[in-house]
Parts: structure tokens; C-alpha cells; sequence
């Protein structure tokens, strides 16, 4: 293949660090370097400070926008180490002959599956403040520490797809819930294969105890939970988001919570991240925070790195990575 790729990991806080050889399948290739730029750089600015770099790994920022592919020289493949791909302009890397490829779903399934869980449970059974008291030689207040269970309530899963399906299994056969779901890309064939109801958005939230998003992001659904929305739930709902922050207005939810309509509200993304201790949401302490690390395990960090070093290696030999979902480029054979 000789060295005549320049290949920049932009953005991504993880890859190559828990898994060298990783790192050292890439330097066979070519040239490797690390970028962090602010999440909301401009697509002209970001396609100078990537210029000669013709592969790209990429996280969930910056934006690859229009912009950025008019003024990026040549780039034969984005290829994202995470969940999702709303930050790259899919039309735009067609047009410039840019082959974008994602991680198979089942890779991420799992693990962001049960941190959507592990958070939701660290609310509803306040583990966060109960572990603080024992720190602080403070046991015997325990009584103060009274939680909810999971069992047996109504839970809405918003978005049943590879993750919120699996997110749905937990639900109903872990927890014995009547599980919910809104997707309007499913069926309810589909649902039901999972142990899931579906229904219209409206009924979730109308009857859910428990609130699990698990949705993409796109341009239907931004800010898809905001005032009108949150006004329709059960008073002290419970409220578990492992997907984008973007499908929450920001501003309602903390009105939401002030208000106590949520009884308490566990995330691990943010509409603008990275978050800092000053977000609203810290304010309150029925809120978990987590800095997005759903996918953050070793079987998964293993896996997407493998998946984004081999997307690289076939490009180089000009084959089509699998899972490309922008597979249209003159680098092919």
C-alpha cells in the first residue's frame, strides 16, 4: 500500500489509547494525527486545518458541513468511531466523492443499552447520593435514601430501533414492564417482537412512568420533548436519555424539573457538548450526568476501533468499507 495516506483522528477521546495496535495497524497506512477542535468550528476553517489529510476518523463533533467539503482537498473516507452520523453532510460527501462509514449496529447494542438503564436506575434509587453519605460517615442517615423501583411500571421507549430495542428487552423481560414504544419507522410486527406496544407519541407520554429515549436525531425531531410535550406526562415521570441531546428542549426540561413534573432525569448526552458544571441540569439533584460514555466499554471501544482501522485499510485498497452509508466515490476500483 506504501505510505501515502495521511489519516487524522478528530475528535475522539478514546481510539487507540485503550488498544495500541489499533494505532499501529493505522501508522502502516501512512501518516496518523490527532485533532481537537471546538465542536462548533466552520466548515472552511476545519477543512484547512485538515488539509493533506485524506481519511478521517470521526467522533460526534465537529460538523463536516457543506461548507467544510467545498474547501476540503481530496478526502476518501469519514468513517465515525461512535453512535450516529448527523454531524456529516451525507449529500455533500457524495458530491466530493467522500465515502462516509459507520460501526455495525450490534457493536454499540448493548452498552449503550444498559447505560441508559444503569443511569435511570442511579436516579430512581438515588445510589449517587446514598454513596456520597457513606463517604462522608454519615450511614445512619440511609432513611433518606428511599428510591422507586422499576418493576412492574409503564415504560415508553421512544425510538425502537438497534438500541432502544434491546433497551425495550431489559423492560420487559428483566423488569416485567408494559413497555411503549413510538417509532415511526417500525412496525408493530416489529414492536411486538421485542415485547413492545406501539403506539403514537401522544399515548406514551400520556401513560409512562418511565421515559427511555433512545431516538436518532434528525430534522423531524428536534426538540421533540419541550413544553407542549412535557405538560402532556404523568406527574414525577422518570426520564432516561442515552441518544442526543437534542431531542430535548433544554429550557423545558428544567422547567419540568423545577416543577417536579420529573421526578428525576438521568443523561449522558447534551444538545452542546462537552457540558460543563454550570449546565442547568447540575442544578437539581434528582439529575445523573454523564460525560457520553454509553458507549464507553471495552468489548465496545474494541469493536468500533477495529471496525473504523479496517474501514480504513479497505479504503486504501480502494474497497467499499461495509456499513457505508454514503458508498459513492471515484476512490474505488
Amino acid at each position: 500500500m506504501g505510505k501515502k495516506n495521511k489519516i487524522a483522528i478528530v475528535n475522539s477521546s478514546s481510539f487507540g489509547k485503550i488498544f495500541p495496535e489499533h494505532m499501529e495497524r493505522l501508522l502502516r497506512l501512512g501518516d496518523v494525527e490527532r485533532f481537537t477542535f471546538d465542536g462548533e468550528i466552520d466548515g472552511k476553517t476545519l477543512a484547512k486545518e485538515l488539509n493533506g489529510f485524506n481519511m478521517i476518523i470521526s467522533s460526534i463533533t465537529p460538523f463536516f458541513t457543506k461548507e467544510f467539503f467545498e474547501y476540503k482537498d481530496e478526502l476518501k473516507l469519514i468513517t465515525r468511531h461512535g453512535i450516529g452520523y448527523n454531524n456529516i453532510d451525507l449529500e455533500a460527501a457524495k458530491e466530493h466523492d467522500t465515502i462516509v462509514s459507520i460501526v455495525p449496529a450490534l457493536i454499540e447494542r448493548d452498552a449503550v443499552a444498559e447505560n441508559n438503564i444503569t443511569n435511570l436506575l442511579n436516579v430512581m434509587r438515588q445510589t449517587n447520593h446514598a454513596h456520597q453519605k457513606v463517604l462522608q460517615d454519615k450511614w445512619i442517615e440511609r432513611a433518606k435514601f428511599i428510591g422507586n423501583g422499576i418493576s412492574g411500571k409503564t415504560v415508553g421507549v421512544i425510538g425502537v430501533g438497534n438500541i432502544g430495542s434491546r433497551v425495550a428487552e431489559i423492560f420487559y423481560y428483566g423488569f416485567r414492564c408494559e413497555v411503549l414504544g413510538y417509532d415511526p419507522y417500525k412496525t408493530k410486527e416489529d414492536l411486538a417482537a421485542f415485547g413492545v406496544k406501539k403506539v403514537e407519541l401522544n399515548e406514551l407520554l400520556e401513560r409512562a412512568e418511565i421515559i427511555s429515549i433512545c431516538a436518532s436525531l434528525n430534522k423531524d425531531n428536534y426538540h421533540m420533548l419541550s413544553e407542549k410535550e412535557f405538560a402532556m406526562m404523568k406527574d414525577h415521570v422518570y426520564i432516561s436519555n442515552t441518544a442526543r441531546g437534542a431531542l430535548i428542549k433544554e429550557e423545558a426540561m428544567v422547567n419540568a424539573l423545577r416543577d417536579g413534573k420529573v421526578a428525576g432525569f438521568a443523561t449522558d448526552v447534551l444538545e452542546e457538548e462537552p457540558g460543563r458544571s454550570d449546565h442547568p441540569y447540575l442544578s437539581f439533584d434528582n439529575v445523573i450526568m454523564t460525560p457520553h460514555i454509553s458507549a464507553y466499554t471495552i468489548e465496545c471501544l474494541e469493536g468500533m476501533g477495529n471496525k473504523c482501522v479496517t474501514d480504513c485499510e479497505m479504503m486504501a485498497e480502494g474497497i467499499l468499507p461495509n456499513r457505508s452509508i454514503q458508498p459513492v466515490s471515484c476512490y474505488l476500483k
